[in-house]
């Protein structure tokens, strides 16, 4: 097959634990063609949707992992299968490319994840789909709603809707003298909505990622465990990484959301679950391939491939 990869800058991927590396790599064991694409070289000619892509010969080598060829127009319909994995921020650059790529899917485009599904899911607020699985939680900009909420529960987490990797998370306690300065901040004096969420003392234990791959649960999660006095277990924020068997509860959740998420063509989906709670379904670029498979020998990003074979 031939597969082509939306990403970020290659000089800008760190090899050793990116999961769209990963899945390159995985692809070219099994045979296949790798491309790679900017998301800035999309482009539309008279209804038609081309990149500029440069085909990759990868390497095991972190230090020099790839060699691409010289930049070449293709139409998205000559590939196989592409996988959209530009990271957030999900900003109108971010929308525009989805509405391309959903024109190239109407083509006959194979891409994954689904354009529409992407931008019509929002990794915070789709939990409010499955409250059954969630913490207690709040989506608000009125100040005093929030305010009344953190009265409520006394130790709450505040988040933006549209960040990533831990940017912008606080922990708020009734008490916390700095609770006012922090709501004005967070949502832009009103002007913002954010999430606010039931602090989940298990966060000691990790915030656990786990990934479901063409509608079917992974056996490991990672969690990600924050290192001492942080709230956030983000592997961005300085979090640990350690891959575990999933727990009954948290495999109840997953194969309870798995059929409708690649239902709506979500093949690679990351769910995010503390003390057995959904806190957040990512669907841009879920990462913790390449930890999970380094800790135990299970290899996801090749079962991607698989996946991908398999249709």
């Amino acid at each position: 097959m031939k597969i082509a990869f939306i990403v970020d800058p290659l000089d800008k991927l760190k090899p050793y634990k990116d999961s769209s590396v990963a899945m390159m790599r995985a692809a070219q064991a099994l045979g296949h063609q790798t491309f790679a694409i900017q998301r800035e070289d999309l482009l539309v000619r008279d209804g038609r949707v081309s990149a500029h892509t440069v085909a990759l010969q990868l390497s095991a080598d972190d230090h020099a992992w790839y060699q691409a060829a010289p930049s070449a127009l293709t139409p998205l319909t000559d590939f196989d299968a592409i996988l959209m994995r530009q990271d957030p921020p999900f900003d109108a650059e971010y929308v525009a490319a989805t509405w391309i790529l959903e024109r190239a899917a109407a083509q006959g485009a194979r891409i994954f994840n689904d354009p529409r599904a992407i931008r019509d899911h929002s990794e915070k607020l789709s939990i409010a789909e499955f409250p059954q699985f969630t913490p207690t939680t709040l989506v608000a900009r009125d100040t005093a709603d929030l305010q009344a909420f953190i009265d409520e529960l006394g130790d709450v987490i505040l988040k933006p809707l549209d960040g990533m990797g831990g940017s912008g998370i606080f922990r708020v306690r009734r008490e916390d003298p700095n609770r006012n300065a922090i709501l004005e901040t967070l949502t832009d004096l009103g002007r913002r909505t954010i999430m606010a969420q039931r602090y989940l003392p298990q966060i000691s234990e990790g915030d656990k990622r786990v990934l479901l791959i063409g509608g079917q649960v992974q056996p490991y999660s990672l969690a990600r465990i924050p290192m001492a006095g942080e709230t956030r277990g983000n592997l961005a924020a300085g979090g640990k990484g350690v891959a575990m068997p999933l727990t009954p509860r948290e495999r109840e959740i997953a194969e309870s959301l798995a059929p409708v998420l690649w239902q709506r063509g979500l093949l690679i989906v990351g769910l995010d679950m503390i003390g057995g709670h959904l806190t957040e379904i990512n669907v841009t670029s879920p990462t913790c391939m390449v930890e999970i498979e380094h800790q135990t020998g299970h290899a996801v990003a090749a079962q991607v491939i698989t996946t991908l074979e398999s249709l």
